[in-house]
């Protein structure tokens, strides 16, 4: 299933965020001689966190000359996971580091392994959102760094101008519009399942439509309850969306090969108009079609009912261990405030590509930022978002991608898909021992 880990790789990919390492390596940075030395776990060891925590720690250590940081490269995906946990339970764990935020996060054990950071000045910058990607019922625990993004619908407003046709605000709408774009020789709905992570998008990117149809749904799924299955409305609606679109013939031609970098150049040439995608995935076009990039718009996946929400990937969290304590633990507490103050904020602006806006009132997207970033940002100031499910569910079924392929490629029905993903889902949950399964 698509998940944040999955969502850091592209984003780092495409110059926003995390990219999966492969070894690790040490470094440090922010010069010697300080009163006080602390260790600063990267989020990765790609070139993007490598040069936000290396410049995070020249700069903190330039605002705090009595404080040196020195930066350690880790790993990532599951090389990651598991350096992280097992330094967490021997009690060797950098002073501070930087992970993911949701589910993962949560199985750190955090209200045991971790340094509460619940009454710190900056909290109340936070996004109610974000604060529930690193909290417990015990408390808060974890800082913002990059920026938030979501998924929906990448669109090409040049197209959109030239046919008329406005942001559809119904999933109907969608399809009338994709139908004039078929009769004007685009290619309405760009599918490219050659990353075949990309076929989720339709079902992952309209959870926060589930959410707002049912608040309940992400809990009664993680309980088990018969109410909350793929098989059943609201959450059957991706399904059907994704055969939908293939019965209709709304595809481009070489949807089956197709890759995201190409998919991405087709949207921004107009040779098709929508596709179902993260805004993180912005950072690609700067790349490769940089006076394109301001022609691309988005919009959330547009709800059955019309009351459409769009979905949040939140971004990772900066943490600091129980083990880290007196001076340390002060010095870790004020280079954690250190990433969302102007400079830290001016920093992540550097660093990456913005797929969205920020998870505090601390920093704002800089002006030069990609065009959609706005379109991102109206639906959080309408208070029409709502997280990822990954965010609020630990049940993560491992093969999502391929059964949506199937259903995307007209092999299986949407029903079918849908209750095959509803068995993944079980033997994901049994596999984890979560409790009603």
């Amino acid at each position: 299933m698509f998940t944040r880990r999955t969502a850091t790789r592209v984003a780092a990919i495409l110059g926003g965020a995390a990219l999966v390492g492969a070894a690790l390596a040490g470094c440090s940075s922010g010069g010697s001689g300080g009163d006080t030395t602390i260790s600063l776990l990267a989020g990765g060891n790609d070139p993007v966190n490598t040069k936000f925590a290396k410049d995070l720690a020249t700069a903190f250590h330039k605002a705090n000359p009595k404080i040196t940081v020195k930066v350690e490269t880790r790993p990532g995906g599951t090389d990651g996971d598991n350096l992280i946990k097992t330094r967490l339970s021997t009690g060797e764990m950098n002073d501070v580091f930087l992970y993911n935020s949701g589910s993962l996060f949560q199985a750190l054990r955090p209200d045991s392994q971790l340094q509460p950071l619940t009454d710190e000045a900056w909290v109340k910058t936070l996004t109610s959102d974000f604060k529930k990607t690193v909290s417990t019922d015990k408390g808060l625990y974890g800082a913002p760094w990059g920026t938030s993004f979501d998924g929906g619908i990448l669109y090409n407003k040049k197209v959109y101008e030239k046919l008329g046709l406005s942001v559809p605000t119904t999933w109907d709408e969608f399809i009338s519009n994709s139908e004039k774009i078929k009769a004007a020789g685009i290619a309405p709905i760009i599918q490219s399942y050659g990353d075949t992570w990309t076929s989720q998008l339709l079902v992952l990117a309209d959870f926060a439509n589930v959410s707002a149809k049912d608040p309940e749904w992400a809990s009664d799924y993680t309980a088990n309850k018969s109410s909350a299955k793929y098989t059943k409305e609201p959450a059957l609606a991706g399904f059907t969306h994704t055969q939908e679109i293939f019965d209709k013939g709304l595809l481009n031609k070489d949807y089956a090969s197709l890759t995201n970098v190409n998919a991405l150049k087709m949207l921004a040439t107009g040779d098709g108009a929508q596709y179902p995608m993260l805004s993180a995935v912005i950072g690609n076009v700067v790349q490769s079609n940089p006076d394109q990039v301001n022609d691309i718009g988005f919009f959330a996946v547009p709800a059955e009912s019309g009351d459409t929400h769009a979905t949040v990937w939140e971004p990772n969290g900066a943490y600091i261990p129980k083990t880290t304590t007196g001076d340390k633990l002060t010095a870790a507490k004020k280079l954690i405030a250190f990433i969302n103050s102007p400079a830290g904020c001016d920093l992540q602006n550097k660093v990456g590509t913005p797929g969205g806006p920020f998870a505090t009132s601390a920093c704002t997207v800089s002006s030069d930022a990609p065009a959609l970033v706005q379109d991102v940002l109206k639906y959080q100031e309408d208070k029409k978002t709502g997280l990822a499910l990954e965010f609020l569910s630990p049940i993560k079924g491992p093969n999502l991608e391929k059964i949506l392929i199937q259903v995307g490629s007209g092999i299986s029905t949407a029903q079918e898909g849908a209750a095959l993903y509803d068995q993944d889902v079980k033997a994901q949950a049994q596999q984890l021992g979560i409790k009603g399964w």
